[in-house]
């Protein structure tokens, strides 16, 4: 073995004895440093142990003998140093069985005390105070030894006599015959209540006919009263019903009227209401623009005179100035022609032929251009060919021209003048 640390579980305890210490270190559940060859480990467990204690053929203090089996848990403590060491010193070196074994036995002693001290009926009744004595017996002696009873329970009584079957017929034949008792005084008692509540019940029943016949009696008398009050207050209530229906109907009547009064009065209302909205709307629709129609045509009207007024005005002016214009134009076209007239009168005298020469060869032109005009305005011109001569357009040309050659002969037969004479003096 090696120095150092030990440690042990929480169902075990390290028991280290040698060098250093005076008495053996316990240490439970837990570590020790340890020095080899010099100190010592042992351990001892801390289990629970479960032990079956049962007693066979034990005399109880009355001769009989019964047979009790009973269930302990033990531990050996390991939280009391003191208990812890006692228990090492008993136990050390055996193993758990050994250590069973010495509390069982000490177990079974005490159980067979407690039972020769006790009667079969208290052990069997009180089960509860017989375990509480074995336990208190049990663990006062196995303290010592280090060792603590956790629990302890009776767990079964039995006999080879009979001893309990016989408690339990006799008990069983208490309480049989008891309950044989008590069923005949139930249904004793039963058939009394049951005589008495019939003799109540047609007591009852009388009573109540009586009172039914009485309730009836009562009832028809109060009847005929009430029947009678009934018939007087039907036929005043007819009465006054016939009454108050006159009365209604008056009401009904006069209120009928008020309506009609009321709904006249509304419709008169109405109408007149209608009235002042139909001239509204006259006055809204036809009046106002009719109205206005009228000042904007009066305006326009106002304003087309003022406009023929300033146009007319204008135009007087206008024609006044125009024809001032006119009369002076006309002046001066009049006094520039009399001097034109005057010079060609004077020109025609001085070159008589020569003059005349030049009027026609102005209006030379103008002649071409009417005997040319009905021409220009035919769409379709037909002409017809003898086979000999020009034709065509040239054919229609020699036609305009002709017509021209003939103009100083028409001259010369209208004026004496021969033009073509004069133009080749010229």
């Amino acid at each position: 073995m090696t120095w150092g640390f030990v440690t042990c579980g929480p169902n075990e305890a390290l028991v280290i004895s040698g060098c250093c210490y005076s008495k053996p270190l316990l240490v439970p559940g837990g570590r020790a440093f340890i020095w080899p060859c010099v100190q010592m480990i042992q351990r001892i467990s801390l289990n629970t142990m479960t032990l079956i204690v049962d007693s066979p053929t034990v005399y109880t203090s009355q001769g009989v003998p019964i047979s009790v089996t009973g269930i302990a848990q033990v531990k050996i403590q390991g939280q009391n140093e003191e208990m812890l060491l006692a228990a090492c010193e008993q136990f050390l070196g055996k193993n758990e069985t050994e250590i069973q074994h010495i509390a069982h036995v000490t177990l079974e002693g005490h159980q067979r005390a407690i039972m020769g001290s006790m009667t079969v009926e208290e052990i069997y009744k009180d089960r509860k105070k017989f375990s509480k004595q074995v336990f208190e017996v049990a663990s006062s002696d196995l303290v010592n030894m280090g060792i603590t009873v956790v629990s302890y329970t009776l767990k079964d009584i039995r006999d080879e006599e009979g001893y309990l079957k016989s408690l339990g017929q006799a008990r069983t034949a208490e309480v049989k015959r008891d309950a044989r008792i008590g069923e005949a005084e139930a249904r004793c008692e039963a058939h009394i209540k049951e005589a008495l509540a019939e003799e109540q019940r047609m007591a009852s029943v009388f009573l109540n006919d009586t009172e039914i016949a009485k309730a009836k009696r009562d009832f028809e008398l109060k009847k005929a009263a009430y029947d009678v009050e009934v018939q007087t207050k039907n036929a005043e209530a007819e009465m006054a019903y016939e009454l108050q229906a006159a009365k209604t109907k008056q009401r009904i009547k006069e209120e009928q009227m008020q309506i009609e009064v009321v709904e006249r009065t509304q419709q008169i209302a109405v109408q007149e209401q209608e009235i002042a909205r139909k001239e509204r709307e006259l006055e809204a629709t036809i009046r106002r623009p009719a109205e206005a129609e009228k000042y904007r045509l009066e305006k326009i009207a106002e304003a087309n005179h003022k406009r023929v007024l300033l146009e007319a005005q204008a135009e007087a002016e206008a024609l006044r100035l125009r024809g001032e214009a006119e009369a002076f134009a006309i002046n001066a076209k009049a006094t520039a022609e009399a001097e034109q007239m005057a010079k060609k009168a004077e020109a025609w005298k001085e070159y008589k032929e020569a003059a005349m020469v030049d009027m026609f060869l102005d209006v030379l032109p103008k002649i071409a251009a009417e005997v040319a005009a009905p021409l220009s305005q035919a769409k379709k011109i037909t002409m017809v060919s003898s086979g000999s001569g020009e034709i065509g357009a040239s054919k229609l040309t020699g036609e305009v021209l002709d017509i021209v050659n003939r103009v100083p002969m028409l001259v010369k037969n209208m004026t004496g003048v021969d033009i073509s004479k004069s133009i080749h003096a010229v």
